[in-house]
């Protein structure tokens, strides 16, 4: 069978929605981490990346013109996410995920299937996706990071194919990430939001532990689905990546525990590590975009060559 011969895309979803969504997202997550840097509660290598990277004072004013309606449509949408995430939802799809398989692609194949699913109806894109991987990928390479760190840069945000296959909407797919089955923490953006979920005034569920107990581990903590927990079983079950860089894939939406300090009592002692991994993959994550277009054919035989050193199977069951 040829790679991606099992793939059923839904090409009726709207990519660049997504994407703008996305963006969106990433706009506030950005202020919010400028903040940091501006109030001097930011880490030295925040503060060190923050300047290499192209968000300087002129360009603050450019990209936060319109943060305002960046922040309405992220509200709306973070409104519907907290609302629907539920344990039983998260419970269900994660059944759904082991189920079945929804296509067999190499990473660069998957690759180039999000940069068209998502790129080809848009006329007015500056950077394509693989551009924008290959950006983050980069950065981390400049720096001199190992080539797991440099890989998953590279693919860290694959698991928006998502939406492509079952998810039901962007809200399953994108966005900040939290816990299900224990209190809806304050630190989560737009707490009040959760209100309309089922799951706020069910006695175990709303209750400070839940159904978990402290220090049990962030990886005993059912997180809500979407593109990092997609992409994150994924690469557990099929490549070597260690696992620092799993921690990077799973974690790094994950803004209440590596930002506001939220969850810290369910963290055991391999998550000290695993959250000082995510901190430190994390400004890539946010600052690595700039105006230097990566030659994706001249890049592309360094970055195969890396895919298959973790990814030994080539062909990803996704």
């Amino acid at each position: 069978m040829a790679p991606a011969a099992l793939a059923v895309f839904n090409t009726e979803r709207d990519g660049v929605a997504l994407e703008t969504t996305s963006d969106s997202i990433d706009k506030v997550n950005l202020l919010k981490a400028k903040l940091k840097i501006d109030d001097g509660t930011a880490t030295q290598e925040e503060k060190d990346i923050y300047q290499k990277s192209e968000w300087d004072a002129e360009k603050d004013k450019t990209q936060f013109r319109q943060y305002e309606d960046a922040c309405d449509r992220v509200k709306n949408f973070y409104r519907e996410q907290h609302e629907k995430q539920t344990v039983a939802y998260n419970l269900k799809a994660r059944n759904d995920f082991k189920s079945k398989t929804r296509a067999e692609m190499t990473i660069w194949q998957a690759m180039e299937k999000l940069n068209t699913l998502i790129d080809e109806s848009d006329p007015d894109t500056s950077l394509t996706q693989i551009e924008h991987l290959l950006q983050s990928a980069e950065a981390i390479r400049r720096d001199g990071k190992p080539r797991w760190f440099q890989l998953t840069g590279l693919i860290h945000d694959l698991g928006k194919l998502l939406f492509f296959f079952d998810a039901q909407g962007q809200w399953d797919v994108v966005g900040d990430t939290f816990p299900v089955g224990c209190a809806f923490d304050k630190g989560i953006i737009y707490p009040d939001t959760f209100k309309g979920n089922p799951d706020y005034n069910d006695p175990i569920y709303r209750s400070e532990n839940g159904i978990y107990t402290p220090g049990c581990g962030m990886s005993d903590i059912m997180l809500s689905w979407g593109h990092d927990e997609y992409l994150y079983h994924i690469a557990k079950a099929q490549s070597t990546l260690p696992d620092e860089a799993l921690a990077m894939i799973r974690y790094h939406s994950f803004y209440p525990w590596h930002s506001a300090g939220a969850y810290h009592h369910f963290m055991n002692e391999q998550d000290v590590r695993m959250l000082e991994a995510v901190r430190a993959f994390n400004p890539y994550d946010l600052y690595s975009k700039s105006d230097d277009v990566p030659s994706v054919e001249e890049l592309k035989p360094y970055y195969l060559e890396l895919i298959d050193e973790f990814f030994p199977n080539k062909v990803v069951k996704w």
